[in-house]
């Protein structure tokens, strides 16, 4: 793959069909199929996502953790299936919100889009924050405030909303240049990411320092007990990681020919993910030192790569992933602006006329990119002294997301069972035909079981230091319940607004 220019392949009535679904051509459709690809596999972002969440995964389960990534592999899979089936009939900005207002009805839909901007947005600063654990490790003098660099210090902390809040201001910047410009970036990075991988792969292999029957030993997490709950609690690194995919589907109406191109880029997103992730872990657990290090489990891949590999080496690597970083957080807040664009199109959120405008010169929403930039720093700042707080809100913006996601496969699920064909795809686009309610019976069962897993009320997950007692232990349930019941007056204070306006 390759970060050169590519042109896009523009159908002739890709803007008729748009037409079709109710909308005009505002955004500029420049998108290549490369570009729509990068912009899934950055939000996913393997190469940061794993080298910041093994150390949860091996914490919980030891080597043995392994087996939860194909398992989430396969249940996100029929996820990512049902929603290119969906992508190939509603190519439009908004994807999760459009698709559930589309195959359910207008309040389904207007929540999931509430859910998905709030999961967006702090996505956008948990992957801006974690320039922390690289960028002081690649040269001290990104450690900006000084002192202590570790993420948990108090000098490292404020360190890290400092590097977050840059990253965050560029990312912004690039998306006010355009949705081109956003797809240089993203190419880039993306090119870099899957070198970058395949390098770090590949060397440890060669530096392996035991077999791959590594992936059965437990390091005895269990004790006493049964291994069952420690191996969930690791699924949650997995759990982490994998989702996003749909994000490639937010920059429809700029892609050229979306109805092809889009559910082909979501599937191969999904797809070399799955692989470049286990092979990565894989190679891990076979190159380490001593599997049953502290380091190992304090340090996670990077303590690999620099201990097997060398410190200019272990450099190296971190560049990259600080540069998959930047794209990541390109990625993501891009799809964070085209809901919130969306939304607004429809009349859907306060000051819905400002939200809704494009700019004439760049064909881009410029007040969503900033206020989700706004938006993402103010998450930012809850790190400051809080940074076990930081990791709960970023659990729960995952809980948020898998919510977001029944809010699609279920309805879908409920009108393939009725055999209503209105949401079928057009002809000659993606199409799951007759393996439609089995792949969504195991999207809509697997993402239930996601979403309770991830959010059940783990000490060690949501208040490790045991500093938040149970309101931060149980964080994620009382904090869905909160957001559902604000979505509900907040749907009730737009529709109030609708018909004075009628």
């Amino acid at each position: 793959m390759s970060a050169t220019a590519e042109r896009p392949t523009q159908a002739p009535d890709d803007s008729a069909h748009l037409g079709e679904l109710g909308y005009r051509q505002e955004l500029h459709r420049g998108l290549t199929p490369f570009a729509s690809f990068a912009s899934g596999f950055s939000f996913v972002s393997i190469l940061t996502t794993v080298f910041q969440l093994f150390i949860i995964g091996f914490g919980f389960g030891g080597p043995a953790y392994i087996w939860t990534w194909p398992i989430v592999f396969l249940g996100q899979f029929c996820v990512c299936l049902v929603f290119a089936e969906l992508a190939a009939r509603y190519p439009i900005a908004g994807a999760i919100y459009q698709w559930s207002r589309r195959v359910a009805s207008d309040p389904w839909g207007w929540m999931a889009g509430w859910l998905m901007q709030l999961g967006y947005i702090v996505s956008v600063a948990a992957i801006a924050i974690a320039l922390q654990a690289v960028l002081p490790e690649v040269w001290d003098g990104f450690q900006i405030v000084g002192g202590d660099p570790s993420p948990t210090s108090s000098t490292g902390a404020l360190n890290a909303i400092v590097l977050g809040t840059i990253c965050i201001v560029v990312c912004v910047a690039v998306q006010l240049l355009g949705v081109t410009r956003v797809a240089i970036v993203t190419r880039v990075g993306v090119t870099l990411e899957i070198l970058g991988v395949l390098l770090v792969v590949v060397a440890l292999f060669a530096h392996a320092q035991r077999g791959p029957q590594v992936v059965f030993e437990t390091n005895g997490v269990q004790g006493d007990g049964s291994y069952v709950w420690p191996f969930l609690a690791s699924m949650l690194m997995a759990a982490y990681v994998m989702y996003g995919f749909d994000s490639a589907a937010e920059l429809s109406e700029e892609t050229g020919d979306p109805r092809r191109t889009t559910p082909r880029a979501i599937v191969r997103c999904m797809v070399i993910s799955g692989v470049g992730g286990l092979l990565l872990i894989l190679a891990t657990l076979m190159a380490a030192p001593d599997i049953a290090s502290p380091d190992l489990a304090s340090q996670g891949i990077a303590w690999v790569v620099t201990s097997e590999l060398g410190d200019v080496f272990g450099r190296i690597v971190l560049a990259v992933v600080a540069a998959s970083i930047l794209s990541a957080a390109l990625a993501i807040s891009t799809s964070a602006a085209r809901v919130m664009f969306s939304m607004a199109r429809d009349g859907q959120l306060p000051f819905s006329a400002a939200l809704a405008k494009v700019s004439p010169r760049t064909k881009t929403p410029v007040l969503p990119s900033i206020v989700i930039g706004v938006l993402s720093i103010g998450v930012l700042l809850i790190n400051l002294g809080q940074s076990s707080v930081f990791a709960s809100v970023t659990s729960i913006s995952v809980v948020i997301v898998y919510l977001a996601y029944l809010f699609v496969t279920v309805p879908r699920l409920y009108h393939r069972l009725r055999r209503t064909g209105r949401h079928d795809p057009e002809p000659g686009t993606f199409s799951l035909g007759r393996w439609g309610i089995p792949v969504n019976v195991v999207a809509v069962v697997f993402g239930i079981f996601l979403l309770v897993n991830v959010g059940w009320p783990r000490a060690a997950v949501y208040d490790p230091d045991g500093s938040g007692g149970w309101v931060l232990q149980y964080s994620a349930v009382i904090a869905v319940v909160v957001i559902l019941a604000l979505g509900l007056a907040a749907y009730r204070v737009v529709r109030r607004q609708e018909s004075r306006r009628a």
